[in-house]
């Protein structure tokens, strides 16, 4: 009975809907990825580039309407290819889910895309400010006090690092804090008498899609302390989807990490002998 069931399956026509949901998901994965490696390397400009995902994400939302449709038809008059179906929904399932919640973010959060820790003088672009002057780039001048303000109410713990270390070692532990994420250093000064005023310029990558965003850090002396500023903006785009916040508030967390986590450092024998002197 079971081998008379599969054999009048397999007579059964293929559901040309079925066909053509699973051919739209694949090209649109396609599509997909393509688009991602033109970004990410740069063989044409974002905007233009963005417009081969914008229509891989088309293509998905078509396949599902046509594997529906599909679905619709097998359950009408028994042709074969609910497995075409599923595979085409589970492929627009990982083509439109990132996507989608970046749609969630874009309308959740502030249109913002320039964060820093001090609004009223943030860190500027230097090296940085010729790579923001090309068409369709963000300008290298900090967004202003609107994009402070909503930055406040979104962002309420993104403040300046107040360390009790020396401004030098505080530009030690950024640097290689910097370096392990692996951003590309465009410029960095120690900071140097007699100012002691630090500059560390770095480009960072969103995850997926490699989008270009500019930080520049700032160390300035502080006493015997120092303080950190951070400023993170976006090269595109007016919304950012909440990553330069992200950004800024994981190098904030980890600087504070990782200089309590710093071995104290032995008082060398000039210093000893200082002491002994005072006593």
């Amino acid at each position: 009975m079971a081998r008379r069931f599969s054999s009048a399956y397999q007579s059964e026509p293929m559901s040309i809907l079925a066909l053509w949901a699973r051919r739209l998901a694949v090209f649109s994965a396609v599509a997909a990825v393509v688009s991602i490696i033109i970004v990410r390397f740069g063989f044409l400009e974002v905007k233009p580039a963005l417009m081969t995902f914008v229509g891989a994400l088309g293509l998905a939302g078509l396949s599902i309407l046509v594997a529906l449709a599909g679905f619709a038809a097998i359950w009408h008059n028994g042709s074969r290819g609910m497995s075409a179906i599923l595979v085409a929904l589970l492929l627009d399932a990982v083509i439109l889910a990132y996507p989608g919640y970046l749609a969630w973010q874009y309308n959740k959060l502030p249109k913002i895309h320039d964060i820093s820790t001090d609004p009223i003088d943030p860190p500027r672009f230097e090296a940085l400010a010729r790579l923001r002057s090309g068409d369709g780039t963000n300008s290298a001048v900090y967004a202003g006090l609107y994009s402070a303000e909503q930055q406040r109410i979104a962002y309420p713990d993104i403040e300046p690092i107040e360390l009790e270390v020396p401004v030098q070692r505080a530009y030690e532990v950024t640097l290689a804090l910097v370096n392990k994420r692996k951003w590309l250093v465009i410029d960095e000064r120690a900071p140097l008498p007699p100012r002691r005023m630090g500059r560390i310029e770095a480009v960072a990558r969103t995850p997926i899609m490699g989008f270009r965003e500019d930080v520049s850090i700032r160390f300035v002396a502080d006493g015997e302390g120092s303080r950190v500023d951070i400023r993170s903006s976006s090269r595109y785009f007016e919304g950012d989807f909440g990553s330069n916040a992200s950004r800024v508030a994981k190098l904030i967390e980890d600087i504070n990490t990782a200089v309590d986590n710093a071995p104290k450092q032995k008082a060398t024998p000039a210093a000893k002998g200082a002491v002994k002197g005072k006593k």
